[in-house]
């Protein structure tokens, strides 16, 4: 990997692309954060893709609503949801306009802004676990609703971008089945990651709820 990465901004091009080229192209990719304290900027290296209406496990299966218009418009732009009523996680929309697909961004490393990352991860042992997962992922960045349809190709002073990076090359990235994911798209293999990478979060399979009696 080379000692710097390339800071040239992705294109809008690079996410109006079917979800499963764009999803494991994202790895090694640097995903820049500006806040009023300073930028954050970490290396994407596990990520989830979901492919709309045509996916059980995606937010747009049942079709558009408020909460999920964004996955509905342009590619290019951040999708924000709140879940479990604690975390936020971070999706970027992908593929023609309508289609509503996106790609769950599920853990990186941080290189840039690791003092402000770790004032908001207080609970990591390292810097490791600043970002592994996609809550953490948000929580470090200071990810909430407010950035829900932020355009990250709009450029590097954008409260969120996307740079080229440091892409991981074939040989690196793996795939398998969505954490967490039940049902019809349990076995989908459309979760990505950067192979032996230590910010990589560890694999959970779907567990039904209990229903009360």
């Amino acid at each position: 990997m080379p000692d710097s990465p390339d800071r040239t901004p992705l294109p809008r091009r690079f996410f109006d692309r079917p979800v499963l080229d764009v999803a494991p192209d994202l790895l090694g990719r640097t995903l820049v954060r500006q806040t009023v304290d300073g930028p954050i900027e970490l290396r994407l290296t596990e990520v989830e893709a979901y492919a709309g209406e045509a996916d059980p496990g995606s937010h747009a299966y049942r079709g558009r609503t408020a909460r999920n218009a964004v996955m509905f418009g342009p590619p290019g732009h951040a999708y924000v949801y709140f879940t479990y009523g604690m975390w936020h996680c971070l999706n970027l929309v992908c593929g023609p306009e309508g289609t509503a697909s996106g790609v769950l961004l599920r853990a990186g490393e941080v290189r840039v802004g690791n003092e402000l990352a770790r004032k908001r991860r207080i609970s990591a042992r390292d810097d490791r676990e600043l970002a592994k997962g996609p809550a953490r992922l948000a929580t470090a960045l200071g990810i909430d609703r407010g950035l829900d349809g932020t355009d990250v190709c709009a450029g590097p002073d954008a409260p969120l971008s996307i740079l080229t990076g440091w892409p991981a090359t074939s040989d690196q990235v793996r795939n398998g089945p969505r954490t967490g994911v039940g049902g019809e798209g349990a076995s989908h293999p459309w979760r990505y990651w950067i192979d032996d990478d230590p910010t990589v979060s560890a694999y959970r399979p779907h567990t039904p709820r209990r229903r009360s009696t």
